[in-house]
């Protein structure tokens, strides 16, 4: 009898585990769906231009661009000034995509409704880092400076300490008025080995593909190495200038002809005379 007893709460304690499960299972899918206007959210309400609910954090300085060098998981150098400014996210992996993500521009905005010091006002960040420890299906671990920008006027330090707010987002085409795409020859580049970070790209933002010609060459699909950063292994020395071919999230291409020179060197920025259309 006693062995019955026992077998039943034993059944009795698999089924409340059960029950917590699912529990569990149902909160994390509440948190995509319909809120305060919002959709649940995945790549057809992205492309839609849909908002989608999602944590808010922020990390690095108060008034700072998040990381401490400046940089990030993406590999962009100087996100503190133009055209960056500090307005900027890490992304967890829905955002991030594995690297894929980088570059890419989002609308986030809180609701004076979830905390008083929130203005309602959208900000467009980008995401240029990458969020380990999500809080969330979709979480920005935002830079400070954007953290803040989130506040009514005087408000953004009221808001900061907060820490954690919940934020409607959605992903906007990037503008980087002024700039033509950037390709920075990575340290570490040999005659053999080329690494290239991709930036300031108009629209999507973000780069699905590189492939690489060398003079009087075929094209040639690089890697992705980490973050926005390409690269190719090479079974010869390569022979420059080379022309670089991107392809966005979307399936947008663009061509900057011989971008690197002949006398092309590690650690060096080339601008381009291309830019993908706003």
């Amino acid at each position: 009898m006693e062995m019955v007893s026992s077998g039943r709460r034993r059944r009795s304690g698999v089924v409340h585990l059960v029950v917590v499960v699912v529990v569990g299972q149902l909160m994390m899918q509440q948190q995509v769906r319909v809120c305060d206007g919002a959709v649940q959210y995945n790549e057809s309400a992205a492309a839609a231009g849909a908002w989608g609910n999602a944590k808010a954090t922020w990390y690095g300085q108060a008034n700072g661009a998040g990381p401490a060098d400046n940089g990030g998981a993406c590999g962009f150098k100087n996100v503190n000034q133009y055209p960056f400014m500090g307005m900027t996210s890490c992304g967890n992996e829905a955002l991030y995509k594995g690297g894929k993500g980088c570059g890419s521009c989002y609308r986030v905005r809180c609701s004076p409704s979830r905390h008083p010091a929130c203005s309602g006002n959208a900000q467009t960040v980008t995401i240029t880092d990458m969020n380990y420890f999500p809080l969330s299906p979709y979480h920005f671990d935002l830079s400070g400076t954007a953290f803040g920008r989130l506040a009514k006027p005087g408000r953004a330090d009221d808001l900061r300490r907060a820490g954690i707010i919940d934020v409607q987002f959605a992903r906007v085409p990037c503008e980087f008025p002024g700039l033509k795409v950037g390709f920075h020859v990575e340290e570490g580049s040999t005659p053999v080995y080329l690494a290239v970070l991709v930036e300031y790209e108009n629209g999507d933002g973000d780069v699905a593909q590189v492939e690489l010609k060398e003079a009087g060459g075929r094209w040639t699909a690089m890697r992705e190495s980490w973050g926005s950063v390409w690269r190719l292994d090479s079974n010869h020395r390569l022979r420059p200038p080379f022309s670089i071919r991107i392809r966005s999230d979307s399936g947008k291409t663009l061509v900057a002809p011989d971008v690197i020179p002949l006398n092309w060197r590690p650690n060096t920025f080339y601008r381009s005379f291309v830019q993908y259309s706003s």
